[in-house]
Protein backbone atom coordinates (compact mmCIF):
# COMPACT_ATOMS: atom_id res chain seq x y z
CA UNK A 1 0.00 0.00 0.00
CA UNK A 2 2.73 2.46 0.96
CA UNK A 3 4.45 2.36 -2.41
CA UNK A 4 1.35 2.72 -4.57
CA UNK A 5 -1.00 5.45 -3.44
CA UNK A 6 1.02 8.56 -4.21
CA UNK A 7 2.16 8.26 -7.83
CA UNK A 8 -0.63 9.53 -10.09
CA UNK A 9 -2.25 12.95 -10.47
CA UNK A 10 -5.63 11.51 -9.49
CA UNK A 11 -4.29 10.42 -6.11
CA UNK A 12 -3.21 13.90 -5.12
CA UNK A 13 -6.23 16.17 -5.29
CA UNK A 14 -7.29 18.52 -2.53
CA UNK A 15 -10.88 17.47 -1.97
CA UNK A 16 -13.65 20.04 -1.42
CA UNK A 17 -14.00 21.00 2.23
CA UNK A 18 -17.41 19.29 2.54
CA UNK A 19 -15.96 16.03 1.26
CA UNK A 20 -13.31 15.75 3.96
CA UNK A 21 -14.47 13.64 6.91
CA UNK A 22 -12.54 13.97 10.13
CA UNK A 23 -9.71 11.49 10.43
CA UNK A 24 -10.41 9.01 13.20
CA UNK A 25 -8.53 9.80 16.38
CA UNK A 26 -8.76 9.78 20.15
CA UNK A 27 -8.34 12.32 22.91
CA UNK A 28 -5.10 10.61 23.86
CA UNK A 29 -3.67 11.22 20.38
CA UNK A 30 -5.14 14.64 19.62
CA UNK A 31 -4.67 16.39 22.97
CA UNK A 32 -0.83 16.55 22.86
CA UNK A 33 -0.97 17.66 19.22
CA UNK A 34 -3.43 20.42 20.14
CA UNK A 35 -1.20 21.45 23.03
CA UNK A 36 1.81 21.80 20.74
CA UNK A 37 -0.16 23.85 18.22
CA UNK A 38 -1.54 26.09 20.95
CA UNK A 39 1.91 26.62 22.47
CA UNK A 40 3.29 27.57 19.05
CA UNK A 41 0.39 29.97 18.45
CA UNK A 42 0.86 31.65 21.84
CA UNK A 43 4.63 31.78 21.38
CA UNK A 44 4.24 33.46 17.99
CA UNK A 45 1.74 35.95 19.42
CA UNK A 46 4.21 36.75 22.20
CA UNK A 47 6.95 37.22 19.60
CA UNK A 48 4.76 39.64 17.62
CA UNK A 49 4.12 41.68 20.76
CA UNK A 50 7.79 41.76 21.70
CA UNK A 51 8.74 42.77 18.17
CA UNK A 52 6.28 45.67 18.21
CA UNK A 53 7.84 46.77 21.51
CA UNK A 54 11.33 46.74 20.02
CA UNK A 55 12.49 43.82 22.15
CA UNK A 56 13.06 41.55 19.14
CA UNK A 57 15.03 42.93 16.21
CA UNK A 58 15.86 41.84 12.69
CA UNK A 59 13.37 39.84 10.67
CA UNK A 60 10.47 37.93 12.17
CA UNK A 61 8.35 35.50 10.14
CA UNK A 62 5.39 34.00 12.01
CA UNK A 63 3.71 30.67 11.35
CA UNK A 64 0.28 31.60 12.75
CA UNK A 65 -2.32 29.57 10.85
CA UNK A 66 0.11 26.89 9.65
CA UNK A 67 0.74 25.12 12.97
CA UNK A 68 -0.90 21.83 11.97
CA UNK A 69 1.69 21.24 9.26
CA UNK A 70 4.82 21.22 11.40
CA UNK A 71 3.16 19.62 14.43
CA UNK A 72 1.50 16.83 12.45
CA UNK A 73 4.56 16.13 10.32
CA UNK A 74 7.06 16.02 13.17
CA UNK A 75 4.68 13.78 15.14
CA UNK A 76 5.12 11.21 12.37
CA UNK A 77 8.88 10.79 12.83
CA UNK A 78 11.20 9.40 15.49
CA UNK A 79 13.12 11.54 17.96
CA UNK A 80 16.48 10.98 16.24
CA UNK A 81 15.24 11.76 12.72
CA UNK A 82 16.36 15.02 11.10
CA UNK A 83 14.35 18.15 10.39
CA UNK A 84 15.48 20.93 8.05
CA UNK A 85 13.30 24.03 7.84
CA UNK A 86 13.00 27.51 6.39
CA UNK A 87 13.26 30.89 8.11
CA UNK A 88 9.63 30.49 9.33
CA UNK A 89 10.75 27.76 11.71
CA UNK A 90 9.90 28.62 15.33
CA UNK A 91 7.04 26.12 15.31
CA UNK A 92 9.13 23.38 13.70
CA UNK A 93 11.80 23.81 16.36
CA UNK A 94 9.24 23.59 19.15
CA UNK A 95 7.56 20.55 17.58
CA UNK A 96 10.98 18.85 17.32
CA UNK A 97 11.30 19.04 21.09
CA UNK A 98 13.15 22.32 21.69
CA UNK A 99 11.79 24.17 24.73
CA UNK A 100 10.13 27.57 24.46
CA UNK A 101 12.74 29.21 26.73
CA UNK A 102 15.82 28.88 24.46
CA UNK A 103 13.73 29.64 21.37
CA UNK A 104 12.38 32.86 22.85
CA UNK A 105 15.76 33.85 24.25
CA UNK A 106 17.32 33.40 20.82
CA UNK A 107 14.74 35.69 19.25
CA UNK A 108 15.51 38.26 21.95
CA UNK A 109 19.22 38.02 21.11
CA UNK A 110 20.16 36.67 24.53
CA UNK A 111 23.09 34.54 25.61
CA UNK A 112 20.74 31.81 26.85
CA UNK A 113 19.28 31.45 23.36
CA UNK A 114 19.43 28.33 21.27
CA UNK A 115 22.56 29.51 19.44
CA UNK A 116 23.66 31.97 22.12
CA UNK A 117 21.68 34.85 20.64
CA UNK A 118 23.84 35.06 17.53
CA UNK A 119 21.42 33.48 15.04
CA UNK A 120 18.10 35.16 15.68
CA UNK A 121 14.69 34.25 14.33
CA UNK A 122 15.77 32.76 10.99
CA UNK A 123 18.67 30.60 12.17
CA UNK A 124 17.52 28.29 14.95
CA UNK A 125 19.65 25.15 15.20
CA UNK A 126 19.91 22.37 17.75
CA UNK A 127 22.24 19.40 17.46
CA UNK A 128 20.71 17.63 20.46
CA UNK A 129 17.34 17.21 18.75
CA UNK A 130 18.71 16.90 15.18
CA UNK A 131 17.02 20.14 14.20
CA UNK A 132 19.24 21.31 11.36
CA UNK A 133 17.95 24.86 10.89
CA UNK A 134 16.45 27.51 10.23
CA UNK A 135 17.74 28.71 6.78
CA UNK A 136 17.33 32.23 5.43
CA UNK A 137 18.11 31.50 1.76
CA UNK A 138 14.91 30.53 -0.05
CA UNK A 139 15.24 27.02 -1.44
CA UNK A 140 18.94 26.85 -0.64
CA UNK A 141 18.38 24.41 2.21
CA UNK A 142 16.72 21.67 0.13
CA UNK A 143 20.10 20.22 -0.96
CA UNK A 144 21.08 20.32 2.72
CA UNK A 145 18.10 18.11 3.48
CA UNK A 146 19.20 15.76 0.70
CA UNK A 147 22.69 15.79 2.19
CA UNK A 148 21.41 14.80 5.63
CA UNK A 149 19.44 11.95 4.05
CA UNK A 150 22.50 10.87 2.06
CA UNK A 151 24.50 10.75 5.30
CA UNK A 152 21.85 8.51 6.86
CA UNK A 153 21.92 6.20 3.85
CA UNK A 154 25.73 6.07 3.91
CA UNK A 155 25.83 5.32 7.64
CA UNK A 156 22.87 2.96 7.52
CA UNK A 157 21.44 4.56 10.65
CA UNK A 158 17.79 4.16 9.62
CA UNK A 159 16.98 7.85 10.07
CA UNK A 160 14.63 9.86 7.91
CA UNK A 161 14.94 13.56 7.06
CA UNK A 162 11.99 15.93 6.79
CA UNK A 163 12.76 19.00 4.69
CA UNK A 164 10.19 21.81 4.79
CA UNK A 165 10.02 24.59 2.20
CA UNK A 166 7.49 27.09 0.88
CA UNK A 167 5.76 27.27 -2.49
CA UNK A 168 8.11 30.10 -3.46
CA UNK A 169 11.10 27.78 -3.07
CA UNK A 170 9.69 25.40 -5.68
CA UNK A 171 10.87 27.79 -8.42
CA UNK A 172 14.43 27.94 -7.07
CA UNK A 173 17.34 25.95 -8.49
CA UNK A 174 18.26 24.49 -5.12
CA UNK A 175 14.87 22.81 -4.89
CA UNK A 176 15.26 21.25 -8.34
CA UNK A 177 18.74 19.99 -7.46
CA UNK A 178 17.67 18.52 -4.13
CA UNK A 179 14.68 16.81 -5.74
CA UNK A 180 16.78 15.36 -8.55
CA UNK A 181 19.45 13.99 -6.21
CA UNK A 182 16.91 12.54 -3.79
CA UNK A 183 15.26 10.59 -6.62
CA UNK A 184 18.51 9.55 -8.31
CA UNK A 185 20.20 8.34 -5.14
CA UNK A 186 16.98 7.02 -3.52
CA UNK A 187 17.39 8.97 -0.32
CA UNK A 188 15.27 8.58 2.86
CA UNK A 189 13.91 12.10 2.48
CA UNK A 190 10.42 13.56 2.78
CA UNK A 191 10.18 16.91 1.01
CA UNK A 192 7.28 18.94 2.42
CA UNK A 193 6.02 21.98 0.54
CA UNK A 194 4.10 24.22 2.93
CA UNK A 195 1.99 25.89 0.28
CA UNK A 196 0.53 28.96 1.99
CA UNK A 197 -0.49 30.32 -1.41
CA UNK A 198 1.82 33.35 -1.39
CA UNK A 199 5.51 33.76 -2.15
CA UNK A 200 6.01 36.74 0.11
CA UNK A 201 3.25 38.89 -1.45
CA UNK A 202 3.04 37.14 -4.82
CA UNK A 203 0.02 34.83 -5.29
CA UNK A 204 0.42 31.39 -6.83
CA UNK A 205 -1.08 32.27 -10.21
CA UNK A 206 1.67 34.86 -10.74
CA UNK A 207 4.56 32.61 -9.75
CA UNK A 208 3.68 29.08 -10.85
CA UNK A 209 2.55 28.00 -14.33
CA UNK A 210 1.20 24.82 -12.70
CA UNK A 211 0.02 25.44 -9.17
CA UNK A 212 0.26 21.80 -8.08
CA UNK A 213 3.85 21.65 -6.80
CA UNK A 214 3.64 17.91 -6.13
CA UNK A 215 3.51 17.25 -9.89
CA UNK A 216 7.26 17.93 -9.98
CA UNK A 217 7.72 14.48 -8.46
CA UNK A 218 6.42 12.75 -11.60
CA UNK A 219 9.38 13.95 -13.65
CA UNK A 220 11.65 11.98 -11.32
CA UNK A 221 9.53 8.88 -10.81
CA UNK A 222 9.08 9.94 -7.20
CA UNK A 223 6.09 9.25 -4.99
CA UNK A 224 3.92 12.27 -4.24
CA UNK A 225 0.98 13.44 -2.18
CA UNK A 226 -1.08 16.63 -1.93
CA UNK A 227 -3.71 17.52 0.66
CA UNK A 228 -4.99 20.30 2.90
CA UNK A 229 -3.34 21.08 6.23
CA UNK A 230 -6.35 21.97 8.37
CA UNK A 231 -6.45 18.66 10.28
CA UNK A 232 -3.33 17.94 12.32
CA UNK A 233 -4.17 14.23 12.58
CA UNK A 234 -4.54 13.96 8.80
CA UNK A 235 -1.13 15.60 8.40
CA UNK A 236 0.37 13.10 10.84
CA UNK A 237 -1.19 10.13 9.04
CA UNK A 238 -0.25 11.18 5.51
CA UNK A 239 3.31 12.14 6.43
CA UNK A 240 3.64 8.85 8.31
CA UNK A 241 3.07 7.01 5.01
CA UNK A 242 5.90 8.92 3.37
CA UNK A 243 8.15 8.41 6.40
CA UNK A 244 7.50 4.66 6.35
CA UNK A 245 8.39 4.55 2.66
CA UNK A 246 11.62 6.43 3.31
CA UNK A 247 12.58 4.26 6.27
CA UNK A 248 11.74 0.89 4.73
CA UNK A 249 12.63 1.41 1.07
CA UNK A 250 14.97 4.40 1.20
CA UNK A 251 12.83 6.22 -1.35
CA UNK A 252 11.84 9.89 -1.12
CA UNK A 253 8.40 11.50 -1.38
CA UNK A 254 7.36 15.00 -2.40
CA UNK A 255 4.40 16.13 -0.29
CA UNK A 256 2.49 19.36 -0.81
CA UNK A 257 0.33 20.54 2.08
CA UNK A 258 -2.03 23.41 1.32
CA UNK A 259 -2.15 25.80 4.25
CA UNK A 260 -2.45 29.52 4.99
CA UNK A 261 -0.71 32.12 7.13
CA UNK A 262 -3.05 34.55 8.82
CA UNK A 263 -0.49 37.35 9.03
CA UNK A 264 1.76 38.94 6.41
CA UNK A 265 5.01 37.47 5.16
CA UNK A 266 6.90 39.09 8.01
CA UNK A 267 6.24 41.67 10.71
CA UNK A 268 6.97 44.44 8.21
CA UNK A 269 4.29 43.17 5.82
CA UNK A 270 0.69 44.33 6.48
CA UNK A 271 -0.61 41.83 3.92
CA UNK A 272 -2.67 44.37 2.00
CA UNK A 273 -2.47 42.27 -1.16
CA UNK A 274 -5.09 39.93 0.37
CA UNK A 275 -8.74 40.74 0.88
CA UNK A 276 -10.28 40.68 4.32
CA UNK A 277 -12.84 38.16 3.09
CA UNK A 278 -10.09 35.80 1.95
CA UNK A 279 -8.33 35.89 5.30
CA UNK A 280 -11.58 35.42 7.22
CA UNK A 281 -12.53 32.45 5.03
CA UNK A 282 -9.27 30.72 5.91
CA UNK A 283 -9.62 31.61 9.58
CA UNK A 284 -12.88 29.67 9.63
CA UNK A 285 -10.72 26.63 8.84
CA UNK A 286 -8.23 27.42 11.63
CA UNK A 287 -6.57 24.09 12.54
CA UNK A 288 -6.32 25.17 16.16
CA UNK A 289 -10.04 25.79 16.55
CA UNK A 290 -10.83 22.66 14.58
CA UNK A 291 -8.76 20.53 16.95
CA UNK A 292 -10.23 22.16 20.05
CA UNK A 293 -13.78 21.51 18.86
CA UNK A 294 -12.85 17.95 18.00
CA UNK A 295 -11.48 17.30 21.49
CA UNK A 296 -14.77 18.40 23.04
CA UNK A 297 -16.69 16.22 20.59
CA UNK A 298 -14.48 13.25 21.48
CA UNK A 299 -15.40 13.69 25.13
CA UNK A 300 -12.55 15.66 26.68
CA UNK A 301 -13.86 17.42 29.76
CA UNK A 302 -14.00 21.23 29.37
CA UNK A 303 -12.20 21.66 32.70
CA UNK A 304 -9.37 19.40 31.50
CA UNK A 305 -9.08 21.33 28.25
CA UNK A 306 -9.00 24.65 30.10
CA UNK A 307 -6.29 23.31 32.40
CA UNK A 308 -4.21 22.36 29.36
CA UNK A 309 -4.64 25.85 27.93
CA UNK A 310 -3.69 27.46 31.23
CA UNK A 311 -0.55 25.33 31.35
CA UNK A 312 0.38 26.60 27.88
CA UNK A 313 -0.23 30.21 28.92
CA UNK A 314 2.10 29.81 31.90
CA UNK A 315 4.76 28.11 29.78
CA UNK A 316 4.89 30.91 27.23
CA UNK A 317 4.76 33.65 29.86
CA UNK A 318 7.69 31.91 31.56
CA UNK A 319 9.66 31.81 28.30
CA UNK A 320 9.13 35.55 27.76
CA UNK A 321 10.21 36.32 31.32
CA UNK A 322 13.25 34.07 30.90
CA UNK A 323 14.24 35.86 27.69
CA UNK A 324 13.80 39.32 29.15
CA UNK A 325 15.82 38.50 32.26
CA UNK A 326 18.65 36.70 30.43
CA UNK A 327 21.97 38.45 29.68
CA UNK A 328 22.53 39.89 26.23
CA UNK A 329 24.47 37.87 23.69
CA UNK A 330 28.19 38.33 23.43
CA UNK A 331 29.21 40.89 20.84
CA UNK A 332 29.50 39.77 17.24
CA UNK A 333 32.83 41.60 17.06
CA UNK A 334 35.00 38.63 18.13
CA UNK A 335 33.65 36.77 15.08
CA UNK A 336 34.43 39.60 12.65
CA UNK A 337 37.82 39.95 11.01
CA UNK A 338 39.15 43.33 12.03
CA UNK A 339 41.29 45.53 9.82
Amino acid sequence: MVGVLMTTPESARVEPEAAQPDVETTVAELAPLYRQMLAIRRMEEACAKAYSQGKIGGFLHLIIGQEAVCVGAVAAIQRDDYVVATYREHGHAYAKGIAARPIMAELYGKKTGLVKGLGGSMHLFDKATNFLGGHGIVGGHVPIGAGAALASKYRGDGRVTLCFFGDGASTIGGFAEGLALAALWKLPLVLICENNRYSMGTPLYRSLAVEDVSLRALAHGMARDRFDGDDVVKVKRRIAEAVERARTTGEPTLVEIVTYRFRGHSMSDPGLYRTKDEVEEWKRRDPLHRSRDRLLTLGMAPAELEALEEDVRLEIEDSVRFAEESPAADSYLPYVIKE
